[in-house]
């Protein structure tokens, strides 16, 4: 019944899109006259951001004013009968005027010839331009977090400054959640990254937060995006130098929490003539403490109850590399060619510690236990991309292609020695020692075509095709100790091979009106995939879906314009997910994955009011079908993690975002989120599961600027939630930095600390499908940090920043450091 409401919704939106357009066809006036030109250089490129105007032939007087764009094109509208010429001036070149021109009355679009314009014979001394972004500012269809020269960015990694963006959340085992709902598809320059949740954790961790101009946040992305994640999508754009000749900048920073970390980067931007070549390499050491107070009350099945009291101690240990290498080449004033070579080699090393104490009254031993671990990972990974981007006209027609491959090869060795302990000390059986070796392999191929049609002045078509294919082969070989020579345990061994083909294709339609906007679209994908557990029965599984969106955007005037928008997504599960091996921790609690997982889908409806460019307000509502939850069960006296398919996910939303200035030197943003989040299925693990809670979160950024430094003050706090079965405890903490620059803004200073007053928790429980368990986590959260960063070489003037059309790939796997 919901579904077929749903759909109901979804085609009157169609046609009342589709009826809106032809009503505003027929019935609108003819517009007044339209001027349109572009400006290219001596070289013939295009000239981007010059300062145009249009200017009366008889006395000069300037009439309009405009920018060109990306493209270096311009158009004045709503120009009466006359007689004109245009003036273009940038800098670095001499004035241009066109030919005089003639407007009449009915002339409809006047298209001026191209007007080239000549370097200039001064030589241009360096210019500095100082032009502060917001951290925060809110844009018509996203939301985005201004990393780059943030004080609170240096010394950070990717994941501890998404975990500060709005709406944005990372729980105890670094999922990432927005507007309070997991499932979030997170992309590095556009590009997907085909990751495990935990990889991806990996991934983020390593890379270094000098490297990120911006965070862009959508939370209802359009058609021309992959249609993978119920919340929306995050995109990570990483910094790219744009500016002429060798330039660059080095940055080296030291931290301290319970431990010492350090981190350096080097950035290198070389631009001459048709050819720009760019390079980052970073690198970092890290090692961060974490605390895990864990009890538990479990029932045996025949009237007696025990407990379970454990105390873990779980130090981890970061080396990364990171690179990036890639170039751009101009064959033509509107056709680029591109590559981009990254990739990284990781280590991770972690020495656990964990006490159990076990007795039928709480915090009275009746025995005990004693486990210690020692894991040992490496993590590399190799990503090349090919890119080319076609400017077919100055109207906006353009083709763009993209072939990628990735390949990850991860390795485990884990060591486990558990120690048994009667009630008074002495030992109760022999040590058990397990060796775990899990080596995995995953290989992605993906190509990719986009294509943009400005079908008239007003209506833009956009659409493309897509394919990947993606394989990944994890081999756990588990071994026990015998008489001091390890054997294979063949209950704990397995290898899971999964291979996954997606074949994908999109339209999307943009008709623009004077006050209206308004895009539907549609997506296809085509998903084939084999799940091999090597001596089970393989799960194969082949479907077919469709993702619709649409969007009505309206300005109602200078200050106030809404919006409606409305999307149909999926989220597969991860790949290790779906391995149904059992990986122990412990003699009590293990692993186990779900071969039969479904994919989830969910319905996505989203408005939002805009007041005066800055202010945003929006509210939500998704519906999600085959809820793909993590669980915590037990089988007697032992706990399992896995992941099932809930009946529905019910979510509600409201945020409101608004910056503020209370004086030149004082500015802020202020960012607030209420959700509500309800999970129901009807037999779950044998129950009856329906529970929900309304929660909110609220992040302020405070920025001061005084005696050329700038100070910024960050605070967050998420009220206690209801996430599936667990509930959520209150967390909340304060941040601060602070930057000065010297030597003509070549150095840069900056100190900042994390959670000042040592307050960050994760804490959660659990009284749902049998459980009963608290669970009281402490990470490394307070850590000082100090940040020199260095520019060099040529600064002084910018050039054309084509955009190239490389990073689009790697969001599903486990284990990226």
């Amino acid at each position: 019944m919901m579904k077929t409401k749903i759909n109901h919704i979804i085609y009157t939106l169609l046609l009342v899109a589709i009826s809106w357009s032809a009503s505003f066809a027929q019935t609108g006036k003819a517009a007044a006259a339209k001027v349109s030109g572009s400006l290219v250089n001596d070289q013939g490129k295009p000239l981007d951001y010059a300062s145009v105007s249009i200017i009366k032939a008889t006395d000069s007087t300037v009439v309009k004013g405009a920018l060109s764009n990306d493209n270096g094109i311009y158009s004045f509208d709503k120009i009466p009968a006359g007689k004109y010429l245009v003036k273009a001036t940038v800098v670095g070149y001499a004035k241009a005027i066109s030919k005089p021109f003639t407007v009449t009355e009915g002339s409809g679009t006047i298209e001026v010839p191209v007007i080239n314009m000549q370097a200039g014979n001064t030589t241009l001394k360096t210019v500095t331009v100082t032009a502060s972004k917001p951290l925060v500012e809110r844009k018509i269809d996203r939301t985005v977090m201004n990393v780059e020269g943030s004080v609170l960015a240096a010394g950070n990694t990717a994941m501890e400054i998404l975990a500060r963006a709005p709406g944005v959340t990372v729980d105890k085992d670094d999922n990432i959640s927005l507007k309070g709902k997991q499932g979030v598809t997170v992309m590095i320059n556009d590009k997907l990254t085909y990751l495990t949740p935990a990889q991806l954790a990996t991934l983020l961790r390593s890379t270094d937060g000098n490297t990120i101009k911006s965070i862009e946040i959508i939370t209802n992305p359009s058609a021309k995006y992959d249609a993978a994640g119920n919340s929306g999508i995050i995109n990570i754009k990483l910094k790219k130098n744009a500016q002429s000749g060798t330039n660059g900048s080095i940055t080296a920073g030291v931290a301290k929490g319970r431990y010492w970390r350090d981190n350096s980067s080097l950035n290198l931007n070389h631009k001459d003539g048709n050819l720009n070549v760019f390079g980052t390499f970073s690198r970092g050491d890290s090692k961060r403490a974490h605390d895990l107070l864990l009890d538990r009350v479990v029932s045996n099945g025949q009237g007696v109850t025990n407990y379970f009291n454990q105390q873990s101690y779980m130090p981890d240990a970061n080396h990364y590399n990171n690179y990036r290498i890639g170039a751009d080449y101009d064959l033509t004033p509107k056709h680029t060619i591109g590559f981009v070579v990254s990739g990284y080699s990781n280590t991770e090393n972690n020495h656990n510690s964990t006490s159990t104490i076990i007795g039928t009254k709480y915090g009275v031993a009746d025995s005990s236990l004693r486990t210690n671990s020692v894991f040992e990972q490496a993590y590399k990974n190799i990503a090349v991309n090919l890119n080319d981007r076609l400017k077919i006209d100055t109207n906006g027609q353009e083709l763009s292609f993209d072939l990628d491959y990735s390949k990850f090869n991860n390795g485990n060795n884990a060591q486990y020695t558990t120690d048994y302990f009667l009630a008074d000390g002495s030992t109760q059986r022999p040590s058990q020692l397990l060796r775990n070796q899990s080596p995995s392999t995953i290989t992605i191929y993906t190509a990719k075509v986009d294509y943009t049609k400005p079908l008239t002045k007003t209506i833009k078509l956009e659409a493309g095709a897509k394919y990947s294919n993606v394989k990944t082969d994890n081999d756990l070989r588990a071994q026990i100790d015998s008489s001091g020579v390890y054997i294979n345990d063949k209950g704990r061994s397995n290898h899971f091979i999964y291979d996954e083909k997606i074949e994908a294709g999109y339209l999307n339609l943009n008709k623009q009106f004077k006050k209206t906007s308004i895009q539907v679209g549609l997506r296809a994908e085509c998903t084939q995939s084999n799940g091999n557990l090597i001596g089970s029965t393989p799960v194969n599984r082949s479907y077919l879906n469709f993702f619709p969106s649409a969007f009505i955007n309206h300005t109602i005037n200078d200050k106030n314009e809404v919006s409606l928008s409305y999307s149909r997504r999926i989220d597969r599960p991860g790949y290790d997910a779906l391995n149904p091996f059992i990986f122990y921790l412990d003699p009590y609690t293990f692993q186990k994955g779900n071969a039969f997982l479904n994919p989830q889908y969910t319905q996505n409806f989203e408005f939002n009011y805009t007041y005066n460019k800055t202010i945003n307000v929006s509210l939500g509502y998704s519906r999600t079908t085959d809820a793909i939850t993590e669980l915590i069960l037990t089988e007697g006296e032992k706990t399992f993690q896995t992941n099932k398919n809930l009946q529905t996910q019910t979510g509600y939303n409201a945020n409101i975002n608004t910056p503020f200035t209370i004086t030149k030197w004082w500015e802020g943003n202020v960012n607030v989120t209420a959700f509500y989040l309800g999970f129901k299925s009807d037999s779950l693990a044998g129950f009856n599961f329906n529970d929900g809670q309304w929660a909110y979160q609220a992040r302020t950024t405070q920025t001061f600027k005084f005696a050329g430094a700038r100070l910024e003050v960050m605070g967050d706090y998420q009220s206690k939630l209801t996430y599936g079965i667990y509930k959520i405890r209150p967390r909340y903490s304060v941040d601060l930095g602070i930057s000065k620059s010297f030597f003509d803004k070549k150095l840069n200073v900056k100190v900042a600390c994390d959670d000042v007053f040592n307050i960050r928790r994760n804490n959660l429980s659990s009284n749902e499908l049998g459980n009963n368990f608290d669970i009281r986590q402490r990470n490394d959260s307070r850590v000082g940090r100090l940040t020199l960063t260095y520019n060099f070489g040529n600064n002084s003037i910018k050039v054309r920043q084509h955009r190239s059309g490389a990073d689009d790939e790697k969001g599903r796997v486990k284990g990226n450091n």
